[in-house]
């Protein structure tokens, strides 16, 4: 009797055992995605450069604020270029008056003009006159022939004089309009000395405090979208060939515990991360929080396949990848999609199928 009550008890404990490590497959609904960390970002997120050096002398906006495009969000301090405008200007000042006329460079040449032409009307009177005396045998040869000489040499000194004055006006009209651009570079560089936003959007972050140097190398504010965020990913290169646009994204975020938000693939950055082996994938949401900030960070999946009542069995049950333990031994089957629980079996075993977990 003792005997049989062992046997009994051992029956049941070996029928309790295999029970434990054996199952059938089951059909069910599976979804294939690709996981990811999240990180969360303001979408056109930038960095304010200012592109002259100097000392910051107000922040005009207070991180948090929103600001509309071209809004002035920092001033700064340099003499230096105040200083250059008003050099530039003085030197237009006297490049117009010198091509005005108004100096003695213009006023010079033109009264030698003058001269030259009286002394060149004289001469040449004097010459054609004795040109004709000449030709009626009246006066020397020596003498027409040195007023045929002063003539013209009266008539080459004022087309030298001519030139001379059309070759100085170009000159002066050239250093004007030289003058006017290194004034008005010379102006805009005292523009500089603000920095603006180039969007409409909001102040995440201001870098500097006022009395602190500021240099075109370092980051004066961070800039980006008021209500618009983008989800960042970072998708290891195995799985970015299974990634395209439009594809959706389910969303965990931290902040939000228990809670689910959805989104899809907006954009794929072509070039991979040589540090970590990564690709960056970003997505929008369908459905965003009331509030986001940046920085706020999660876990993603995004969906690469669904398929509605297919044949699964646990991955634990797995064998080398494509192999299971049935009653008839160990049989190769096909598999499909995938998630971290189960794989689709396209053949080699049944839903009747008896299969038993590894060891």
């Amino acid at each position: 009797m003792k005997f049989f009550r062992y046997l009994v008890l051992f029956f049941i404990l070996f029928s309790c055992f295999n029970n434990e490590d054996r199952i059938l497959p089951t059909e069910r609904n599976l979804t294939e995605s690709v996981y990811s960390s999240v990180t969360i970002q303001p979408d056109s997120l930038y960095q304010a450069y200012a592109i002259v050096a100097g000392i910051l002398d107000k922040n005009l906006v207070e991180e948090g604020d929103v600001i509309l495009k071209d809004a002035t969000l920092i001033q700064i301090i340099n003499s230096t270029p105040k200083l250059n405008a008003q050099n530039a200007k003085f030197t237009l000042n006297l490049a117009e008056e010198n091509y005005n006329g108004n100096a003695a460079v213009l006023n010079s040449i033109l009264e030698e003009i003058t001269a030259a032409k009286l002394k060149y009307k004289n001469d040449s009177l004097n010459y054609f006159r004795q040109k004709t005396l000449w030709a009626q045998h009246i006066g020397s040869k020596v003498e027409y022939e040195t007023r045929k000489l002063t003539y013209e040499l009266a008539s080459n000194g004022l087309n030298l004089l001519q030139n001379k004055y059309n070759s100085t006006k170009n000159e002066l009209h050239t250093a004007v309009k030289q003058a006017k651009n290194k004034y008005q570079t010379a102006v805009i560089n005292t523009k500089d000395f603000v920095v603006k936003s180039n969007i409409n959007g909001k102040v995440y972050a201001l870098y500097k405090e006022p009395g602190e140097i500021v240099t075109t190398l370092e980051p004066l504010a961070s800039i980006g979208s008021a209500t618009n965020f983008v989800i960042n990913m970072l998708v290891d290169e195995v799985d970015i060939v299974c990634i395209s646009k439009d594809q959706d994204v389910i969303i965990h975020l931290d902040a939000y515990d228990g809670q689910v938000f959805k989104g899809k693939v907006s954009k794929i950055y072509p070039k991979k991360d040589e540090r970590n082996q990564t690709f960056k994938i970003e997505a929008v949401f369908e459905n965003p929080p009331h509030i986001l900030y940046p920085g706020l960070s999660g876990e993603a999946n995004i969906i690469i396949a669904k398929k509605e009542n297919v044949l699964t069995i646990p991955k634990e049950y797995l064998i080398e990848g494509d192999k299971v333990k049935t009653d008839d031994g160990i049989t190769s089957i096909k598999t499909g999609l995938q998630n971290m629980e189960y794989i689709e079996v396209l053949s080699g075993i049944t839903k009747d199928t008896q299969i038993y977990k590894p060891e």
